[in-house]
């Protein structure tokens, strides 16, 4: 596995690379991969550039999270998967819908490739259910008739039985997934934001400080600090957050 669970408060952030050009995206990098871990390129950027945002990224020294979310039948989702790979990509996502066949046929395959090309094998995550969904979606709408936290449950049981490394979900799901998985598998929550930021199109959100009591390892965070009128002053004030946060939660293991 190429990535594993954070060193430090900067690690935890991801950071959302919602642009549409190599060199917006360039100049976010250079501004700020001194105050970030990791960056995420998402579909609006992969299908402008394809696989150049990844070497870019990687030639500054940073990592990146390839955000895609494949869901198809195992054999084209696989391929696509070893495709990420040799793109340059240690860190991605596919949908945990799309069922562990599907989930347990990339592994496979990403674990051969790798050991022929003698690289480590790629970190991944499965996505459990979009930040932009709430339970009248889950139910009105895709007629699951279940509890929204009870269903992400039962996605991240599938997830850890096919051997991904780890899922997306909320914080509000996350601490469930703690208590009942325990804590070796890497947690990602999207939708954070700090409380004096804007929501903008998420449902299922949350501050820092609640993804780190939660169990939450990374969090994804975008337009707070991309669309703030100064990143790296934005970015500060989210890592000196998470680093309270953490002080906070380690006083409570001692007590």
């Amino acid at each position: 596995m190429s990535i594993g669970k954070p060193l430090c408060a900067k690690d935890r952030i991801i950071l959302a690379l919602d642009v549409n050009t190599i060199e917006e995206a360039e100049k976010l990098v250079v501004e700020l991969k001194d105050y970030v871990g990791y960056f995420k390129i998402g579909l609006q950027l992969v299908s402008a550039t394809g696989y150049r945002t990844i070497e870019m990224i990687k030639s500054h020294g940073c990592k990146a999270f390839l955000d895609t979310k494949p869901i198809d039948i195992p054999n084209t989702v696989a391929k696509a998967c070893v495709n990420f790979l040799k793109g340059g990509a240690d860190f991605f996502d596919i949908h945990l819908i799309g069922g562990s066949k599907m989930i347990n046929t990339t592994m496979k395959l990403l674990r051969e490739t790798a050991k022929k090309m003698e690289v480590p094998r790629p970190t991944v995550v499965g996505v459990t259910l979009l930040s932009s969904f709430g339970q009248r979606t889950l139910t009105e709408e895709l007629c699951v008739n279940v509890n929204l936290i009870d269903y992400v449950t039962q996605l991240t049981k599938i997830a850890l039985d096919c051997g991904l490394d780890g899922v997306l979900a909320s914080a509000s799901e996350a601490k469930v997934l703690r208590q009942k998985y325990g804590d070796e598998f890497i947690i990602i929550c999207p939708a954070v934001r700090p409380t004096w930021s804007v929501v903008n199109d998420q449902i299922r959100v949350v501050t820092p400080t609640d993804a780190i009591r939660s169990g939450v390892d990374y969090m994804i965070i975008g337009r707070p600090i991309t669309g703030a009128k100064d990143p790296k002053a934005a970015a500060k004030l989210i890592v000196n957050e998470i680093e309270e946060a953490l002080s906070y939660s380690i006083d409570e293991e001692v007590l």
